[in-house]
């Protein structure tokens, strides 16, 4: 199961996320819940960091991927990178509903 958490800030802000596991869906190469959910995350970060143009924390690994947004940005960016990494959460849930036996999402509250 692939599980993708959220972390928002007490403002209700999106401040990062983690995205781990594999879905088991089908074989590598085959299984669409895996693409479905790397061509999000990928299509996130690529919203934050080539259209926004917000310097991210990105590491990401075989079955794993972690990204943190910057604190201290302007009005403007933070609420840019609020409009992409919530349409990114949309998307997952969208996932989450056809496919839940293999994918997981979970909104956390910090700070």
């Amino acid at each position: 199961m692939i599980r993708a958490v959220v972390n928002r800030a007490s403002s209700g802000d999106i401040i990062g996320f983690e995205v781990s596991g594999h879905s088991g869906y089908a074989e590598a190469g085959k299984d669409i819940v895996c693409a479905a959910v790397s061509a999000i995350v990928q299509t996130a970060i690529l919203g934050l960091t080539d259209v926004v143009g917000i310097e991210v924390v990105y590491d990401q690994r075989p079955g794993e991927a972690r990204c943190s947004v910057p604190e201290g940005l302007s009005q403007g960016l933070r609420e840019k990178a609020n409009i992409v990494l919530e349409t990114m959460l949309c998307g997952l849930k969208s996932i989450q509903e056809g496919y839940g036996t293999y994918l997981k999402v979970e909104e956390r509250r910090l700070r």
